[in-house]
């Protein structure tokens, strides 16, 4: 078996840590329960692009008791559990290409790797995966019955793809999923966002100016966890809806030019490039805190900050302080990739466990109705969406009411009025 993780004397540790998770994981484990029994992946082989953490692990011993030949690489360079990748050969027995840390030529020749096995589906946290197949291996596209994409950035790159008629194979969007994006990108990315920036910064919180550039779900989850933190949250928008939705949710809104003057941490989490500039580095308060949240480390523009810097230095892990020529100090976390993997352990496994569910139905969805699927990206079906909600209410002890007959006919008819 092929593979390039750090350290193989970690695989202990990061088992244990795989096990940890998995007991917060109830619903991916009926999964795997379901999938042990009836095997809907037998022979199938899966490439896999995902953040290698202890979550990831389970999704891929998921497949893995489905009857797939499943593969790992990293869908960042910094999001890598070097013991749990250690795990996934040495336990799990997954070809598995993922260090933490590693350069871009590596990160490359790794997605190379998991191409090597010629996957039936791809799975992707970012659309890395399906773009390296778009760009320069289209000949693996004959075996391909599908693929899926867990995050709102790839789905952006794919749907773009599907506007201009290129995408190669049918592509399911987990991220669409209401028990994916409401939940992962609200609670988890939310919580473990600010997890990032504490363990990199062990600052408090409370009372500093809070800059949160982009009101979607990952916006809103991390404003409403630094409000409850007890610190001045303001929202910086382009779309006008997310602005007055920001606004009637109790947040100054405001231009980034405006509230970056006064700003001591500002994070992106927009799929955008740019959207901090060589305008607001010059502008910045002495000492203002930057980081990314998005999947790409392209929404900081951190060419235009070397530009602006006369002296670099690491101060603590994942944190250099760059001072500029007007002699302030801009402290940039993470090397602006995503500081809740970067610096934390990303998402917790209770969330992960719905996104997760997701992916693995996804793959029994691709299986049985790859005939009928075309060259276009999918939102999960419904029947599997509202399914993994029901398991997972009902995992946390939660029972819901039931629409009784008469209910149910009245919400079927339309003769009835006042």
């Amino acid at each position: 078996m092929r593979y390039d993780i750090k350290n193989l004397a970690l695989a202990n540790k990061g088992r244990l840590r795989i096990e940890w998770a998995n007991e917060y994981m109830n619903v991916l484990s009926l999964v795997r329960k379901h999938f042990k029994k009836e095997k809907p992946l037998k022979g199938l082989r899966i490439a896999a692009c995902l953040h290698v953490t202890t979550e990831t692990a389970n999704l891929v011993h998921t497949l893995k008791e489905g009857g797939a030949d499943v593969a790992i690489c990293a869908s960042n360079p910094l999001s890598t559990q070097d013991d749990v990748a250690a795990a996934l050969v040495k336990d799990y027995r997954i070809p598995t290409f993922a260090i933490k840390g590693e350069k871009s030529k590596t990160y490359y020749g790794h997605i190379n790797s998991v191409l090597e096995m010629r996957p039936n589906i791809t799975m992707d946290d970012g659309a890395d995966l399906v773009s390296t197949v778009q760009k320069s291996k289209r000949h693996l596209v004959k075996d391909i019955l599908g693929g899926t994409e867990e995050t709102t950035t790839g789905v952006i790159r794919l749907k773009s793809l599907e506007k201009q008629k290129l995408l190669a194979y049918p592509i399911i969007a987990v991220n669409e999923a209401l028990t994916k994006h409401l939940f992962d990108n609200r609670y988890g990315t939310g919580q473990s966002t600010i997890d990032g920036i504490v363990r990199a910064t062990n600052v408090l919180l409370a009372g500093l100016n809070f800059v949160v550039c982009g009101y979607g779900w990952c916006g809103r989850g991390l404003a409403m966890r630094a409000r409850g933190m007890g610190a001045n949250v303001t929202i910086t928008e382009v779309d006008p809806l997310k602005a007055l939705e920001a606004m009637m949710d109790g947040y100054t809104v405001t231009p980034l030019k405006e509230a970056c003057r006064k700003a001591d941490v500002i994070v992106t989490l927009t799929g955008d490039i740019h959207v901090i500039r060589d305008e607001h580095f010059k502008i910045m308060k002495d000492g203002a805190i930057v980081a990314n949240s998005g999947h790409f480390n392209v929404e900081i523009d951190i060419p235009a900050l070397e530009k602006l810097a006369v002296r670099k230095r690491t101060v603590r892990d994942y944190v250099e302080e760059y001072t500029l020529k007007n002699g302030r100090r801009v402290n940039l976390l993470g090397e602006g990739r995503l500081i809740n993997l970067a610096s934390a352990e990303g998402h917790p496994a209770s969330v992960m466990d719905m996104s997760f569910a997701n992916q693995a139905l996804a793959c029994e969805y691709i299986a049985k109705n790859h005939k009928s699927l075309e060259r276009k990206v999918y939102d999960v079906p419904e029947f599997i969406d509202k399914n993994i909600a029901k398991l997972k209410l009902e995992s946390l002890g939660v029972r819901i009411d039931t629409l009784t007959e008469e209910q149910r006919k009245y919400l079927d008819s339309w003769e009835m009025g006042t």
